[in-house]
């Protein structure tokens, strides 16, 4: 019975490998076969958001390999290649945007929101100290005087065996 689980699972995940789409081109050299990867690798999916053009099965990404391929064999380098796909789909489709007035709040808005909130604690930090803000019990001066004299009392006893 063992056995015969372990097989099935085997069965069912070799089943999902059968499906994958497999891009096969044929490379004049290792070094070509070298830069079609690294911009495959480095080029995100329009349709995927988080997945790059190597890993991605979405129709548009077969596209897009399809194309980098085709520019890689007519000669085109990296960076024209890379234009030519920014042109089309934006600066999306890089994982690294560039610094533009565009992409400044992207590139710089987590350390402004980051520094401002220091400042913020800082700022209350501050006030407080200079206010003398003491830390309230929540007792009265009487109570605070009855919890003492039962305090003083309990070492007392505790002194006296």
């Amino acid at each position: 019975m063992k056995r015969l689980l372990i097989g099935l699972s085997l069965l069912l995940a070799l089943v999902g490998v059968a499906h994958a789409a497999i891009d096969t081109y044929e490379f004049a050299s290792e070094a070509e076969r070298a830069r079609y990867r690294q911009l495959i690798e480095e080029l995100r999916c329009p349709k995927c958001q988080n997945q790059n053009i190597a890993d991605s099965d979405a129709p548009i990404a077969m596209d897009l390999r399809a194309e980098i391929y085709r520019k890689l064999e007519a000669g085109d380098s990296n960076a024209q290649i890379i234009d030519y796909l920014v042109a089309r789909y934006g600066d999306f489709v890089l994982y690294k945007p560039p610094v533009t007035r565009r992409t400044l709040l992207l590139w710089y808005g987590p350390a402004a929101l980051l520094a401002g909130g220091f400042m913020l604690v800082g700022v209350i930090v501050l006030r407080r100290r200079k206010a003398g803000v003491e830390v309230s019990t929540g007792l009265s001066n009487d109570e605070q005087q009855r919890l003492a004299q039962l305090l003083e009392q309990a070492s007392l006893d505790k002194k006296d065996p």
